[in-house]
């Protein structure tokens, strides 16, 4: 395989905390930095969430604001892609950061059951989402959770409410949703390539102890990947990971290893069909 490989880096999400690892970006300086440490590590996407200072999570459009900003100076043309998921807000406070115009946002199109609680993203917040995005121009990355979330893109797309070919990542491994299946996950490339086309860019994300495997299945199916401490705060069950770049430079040596070269960023923008930098 030549094709290059996106490595994506989940720097901080919602959950994980300095207790969990002293490692994990809170304030927007420390996310800055831990940023920047991955974009030369290889990765070209952030993929962003705030928070606030006691570590709990934000979706204040003035932090992500603050964000983009050191973003923009300390990491140019990198891919910033921000979060609406559901740990950091509620109904269309999730989408409040959109006017910033990211270059991408994720967007889960369906509900499904978390380890603690219900995912839930009814249709009218995922079609106010999906508009949203495509008012300010923001290609939407499509966290599919479920096989059935591949073929609701797809219906979105048919009928106009995605623009272009999404970006499919699939999810696997968090308690109570899809676990880590290798039949499962050869059928959703299987899917998407069917329903989008053989060209179709996908990825995926493994969660805790099976972030590398996912990573490892995606490289050498020809996917692109992501890791970062939203997902796996951990190297191995022994030791926790250092920093960010530490993971991106783990998933940098499985392309290395599968004869695929990293993505750069202007690379990844042009697979992605984004606008530049």
């Amino acid at each position: 395989m030549t094709q290059p490989c996106i490595i994506c880096v989940a720097i901080t999400g919602s959950l994980p905390t300095k207790a969990n690892n002293p490692a994990v970006p809170i304030t927007v300086t420390e996310q800055v930095e831990s940023t920047q440490e991955a974009f030369e590590a290889g990765a070209t996407i952030c993929h962003a969430h705030v928070r606030n200072d006691d570590q709990t999570p934000s979706s204040d459009p003035e932090k992500f604001a603050r964000l983009k900003e050191g973003l923009d100076k300390h990491c140019p043309g990198m891919i910033q892609q921000f979060s609406t998921g559901g740990r950091s807000g509620a109904g269309k406070t999730r989408g409040g950061m959109l006017p910033l115009r990211p270059d991408m946002a994720s967007l889960s199109v369906g509900s499904n059951n978390f380890p603690t609680r219900v995912y839930e993203n009814p249709p009218d917040l995922v079609d106010w989402l999906a508009g949203e995005m495509k008012s300010h121009e923001i290609k939407p990355e499509i966290e599919a959770f479920d096989l059935s979330h591949i073929f609701k893109a797809h219906e979105m797309q048919q009928d106009g409410r995605l623009v272009g070919t999404p970006y499919v990542q699939f999810v696997m491994g968090v308690k109570n949703a899809m676990p880590v299946d290798r039949e499962v996950f050869d059928f959703y490339i299987h899917t998407v390539r069917r329903l989008f086309g053989e060209t179709a860019p996908w990825c995926a994300a493994g969660i805790g102890a099976k972030q590398y495997l996912l990573n490892d299945w995606a490289i050498s199916s020809g996917g692109h990947a992501r890791t970062g401490l939203e997902d796996n705060v951990r190297l191995d069950k022994d030791r926790l990971a250092p920093s960010n770049a530490a993971l991106v430079k783990r998933a940098a040596e499985l392309c290395e290893k599968y004869e695929r070269p990293v993505a750069d960023w202007q690379t990844a923008r042009k697979i992605l069909g984004l606008r530049a930098a």
